[in-house]
């Protein structure tokens, strides 16, 4: 018998073949995959250490629907075991590893401080963030726990509706941020919105890939686009944050005059050191710096913290 973190243990009676007991697996006490499991129970969500008998097998559900096995090599660790069963190569994630992986950067947390509070091993972690995978429900639920954030979020459920739809607080709490706190929020790349008057004098706000770079808020764009109309002008450039299963979050607004960035070396240097291209795709040279004259923000807490 060989299982890896997230299979199932099911008990059946020997008489009827009926199922009397399944569990999760949730803990490993050999590399290669062998008994002893340690076994968070389903009716009880207990976790006891279990050393299957004749009338016990092994589901295995996270990788029933891509139609691969778990076939442990005996000389490997748990996290090559898992990505041998993926297929060998580059790392390959799925979405909901991807939406885990970013989360658990944006939090700061390493693997291992998140597998721990998530009651798993660190190489399966690793597993789910790199190969395609299905984790199990009870998988997500003590994810989104370690993560502080909701089993919706990760699959993505809600990447189509506007944020914000969450209950309101009960004692909810406004604070003024300071300039530091500020420059802090904004770190050093994301995704903000610029708000700017078109040629044709009417609104607009829309999102862009952003760098911060010294006191300079920096951005890719296209000389016939609408940021691009943001150069020789005042324009307000925010960036915020909501922690929808929380019903918190924060805002940023700067607010200053925009220039074009023409220095040769100012614009390889700029080039060089952007962590993401623009999401909008095609052609999109012409760096865009503001530097704000104004920087406020505000964040909404519960009142007892």
């Amino acid at each position: 018998m060989r299982a890896h973190l997230g299979d199932q243990l099911v008990i059946e009676s020997p008489a009827t073949g009926v199922t009397r007991r399944d569990g999760e697996i949730v803990g490993l006490h050999h590399d290669d995959g062998t008994p002893p499991y340690d076994v968070r129970w389903s009716d009880t969500d207990e976790v006891t250490l279990v050393f299957p008998g004749p009338d016990a097998h092994i589901r295995h559900l996270e990788h029933e629907q891509a139609g691969t096995t778990y076939e442990p090599q005996p000389d490997t660790g748990e996290a090559q075991a898992m990505s041998a069963a993926a297929g060998e190569g580059t790392p390959n994630p799925g979405d909901i590893g991807r939406r885990v992986a970013v989360e658990r950067e944006r939090r700061g947390l390493s693997r291992e401080t998140t597998a721990f509070r998530a009651r798993m091993s660190p190489g399966y972690l690793a597993y789910l963030e790199d190969q395609p995978a299905d984790p199990s429900v009870a998988t997500l639920i003590r994810l989104a726990d370690a993560l502080g954030t909701t089993v919706a979020a990760l699959r993505g459920g809600g990447a189509d509706l506007p944020p914000g739809q969450g209950h309101a607080l009960l004692h909810p709490r406004l604070t003024d941020l300071d300039p530091q706190e500020c420059r802090t929020l904004l770190s050093t790349h994301g995704v903000g919105r610029i708000a700017v008057s078109t040629s044709d004098g009417r609104p607009a706000v829309v999102p862009v890939n952003y760098e911060v770079v010294g006191d300079a808020i920096v951005f890719r764009t296209a000389p016939d686009s609408v940021p691009a109309a943001a150069v020789g002008k005042e324009v307000a450039f925010e960036v915020d944050h909501v922690d929808e299963a929380m019903s918190r979050g924060w805002s940023v607004l700067a607010v200053g005059t925009a220039s074009v960035v023409t220095e040769p070396d100012a614009v390889r240097a700029l080039a060089q050191r952007a962590h993401t291209a623009p999401w909008a795709g095609g052609r999109r040279e012409m760096w865009v710096s503001i530097r704000p004259a104004t920087l406020t923000g505000r964040r909404i807490m519960p009142a007892g913290e």
